[in-house]
């Protein structure tokens, strides 16, 4: 068989330079690699086009992708992952806060769907009893699945979702993080933080995986195969995995995590129901571990 070209975007992770510098490569195909910096701005045209036939993608992107029927399948070998409890910031020149003072207060997000976002709400309404109901938020893009109808506020399109942080036009923001010395974490010791709700949960927030197209699953389920393949030898050639694992590779490593996020966007809305992670992958991904 011919060599399939596969156009495909993935992140400058340290897990996928050997692949992504030819070091490793398939007897089936060759990558043909697009960039696109930050890496979530290909998601949009991944969902709404299928604009790759692989490509990262954040979690809540693709169950939200799937809920309206896009031709998406998911691989279980995670590009980026990590504790969320860093990612969440106020001014303090303006009040003390903390996580559970945002009721009635106004909180930016880039968009209301993205996935640091739903895991840090998650943690907010199930960890500190926050009704999430009651934060005015405040975003500042489109989400990536156009059905999704986005009932949020949208900040000024000359406005920057930290420098409204700082002139106290926001009262927090998740998502971000900033050396500016004026701004703290809502989270007074987010290491700490992370380390107790990991004891707790024993889950690693996964943020994004990846997707190939319904169409080259179909077509070239071994294709897909070694995909997956080869980003996991990839993964082993750049060293001993971190404790506990940030970049998960296979179903059950990514069980816990997927859960918890469907969970967290089924209570957040964003999804219409919960999904069994099995519903998530193909016959060919399903088995991948």
């Amino acid at each position: 068989m011919d060599r399939l070209k596969l156009k495909a975007v993935l992140g400058s992770h340290p897990h996928v330079q050997a692949v992504k510098s030819g070091e490793l490569r398939s007897d089936l195909f060759d990558f043909d690699f697009i960039t696109y910096t930050p890496t979530n701005t290909a998601f949009k045209p991944m969902v709404r086009e299928q604009a790759f036939d692989v490509c990262e993608m954040a979690i809540v992107t693709y169950l939200m992708a799937k809920a309206h029927g896009k031709p998406l399948v998911l691989l279980p070998a995670a590009m980026l992952g990590r504790f969320q409890h860093a990612y969440a910031l106020y001014n303090p020149e303006r009040g003390r806060l903390g996580p559970t003072d945002l009721e009635g207060k106004r909180v930016g997000i880039r968009s209301f769907t993205t996935t640091t976002g739903a895991w840090i709400r998650g943690i907010l309404a199930n960890d500190y009893g926050v009704n999430l109901d009651r934060i005015r938020w405040v975003t500042f893009e489109d989400p990536h699945v156009a059905e999704y109808v986005d009932t949020t506020e949208r900040a000024p399109k000359d406005k920057n979702i930290l420098q409204m942080l700082i002139d106290g036009e926001l009262d927090a923001v998740l998502g971000e993080t900033s050396d500016n010395p004026k701004l703290k974490p809502l989270f007074p010791d987010p290491a700490a933080e992370a380390a107790k709700w990991y004891a707790r949960r024993g889950v690693v927030p996964v943020n994004h995986l990846v997707v190939v197209t319904e169409q080259l699953a179909k077509s070239r389920p071994d294709v897909v195969a070694g995909v997956y393949d080869l980003l996991k030898r990839s993964k082993e050639r750049a060293g001993p995995a971190a404790t506990p694992d940030l970049i998960p590779f296979g179903i059950e490593a990514n069980r816990r995590p997927l859960e918890l996020i469907i969970d967290y966007a089924f209570q957040q809305a964003l999804i219409p129901r919960r999904y069994a992670v099995e519903e998530l992958f193909d016959e060919t991904t399903r088995g991948l571990n």
